[in-house]
């Protein structure tokens, strides 16, 4: 192994990996405009509840919820009492990144997250409380 090229290798790929797991600022930093890609981790999930069948609310840490929304209806996941959240490529950043396997009579369903979304603080306390994780 060459040990001059090993270095730049490992900081090019921590610095991608780092462009993923840390909230970057929108382009057009605008004050109180909300950053373009918020991302966190399939392990940091505390919590989730849901009201419907399209839309899955998920805790992550203490006071972040992320609002996902399926591409189709996601049978019981409004009366799962657990669920999996799969991550595709490591950190969840965008609806493609992640799936939610539901239980079911039939067994287990696998629903494609179509977008996520922060919410903000004013959001989570309009949640009703059947979707507040």
């Amino acid at each position: 192994m060459n040990w001059k090229i090993a270095p730049v290798a490992v900081a090019a790929g921590l610095l991608a990996l780092g462009g993923c797991a840390a909230p970057r600022a929108a382009a057009t930093a605008e004050p109180g405009a909300r950053p373009d890609r918020q991302c966190f981790w399939n392990h940091q999930v505390n919590s989730f509840a849901s009201a419907d069948n399209r839309i899955v609310n998920v805790r992550v840490g203490v006071r972040d919820v992320y609002q996902m929304e399926m591409f189709g209806p996601c049978h019981d996941v409004d009366w799962s009492q657990k669920i999996a959240l799969v991550s595709r490529s490591g950190s969840i950043c965008t609806g493609f990144d992640a799936e939610i396997v539901a239980e079911s009579p039939l067994g287990p369903q696998r629903c494609q997250v179509k977008n996520i979304r922060k919410l903000t603080p004013a959001e989570i306390a309009a949640l009703p409380k059947r979707a507040r994780p």
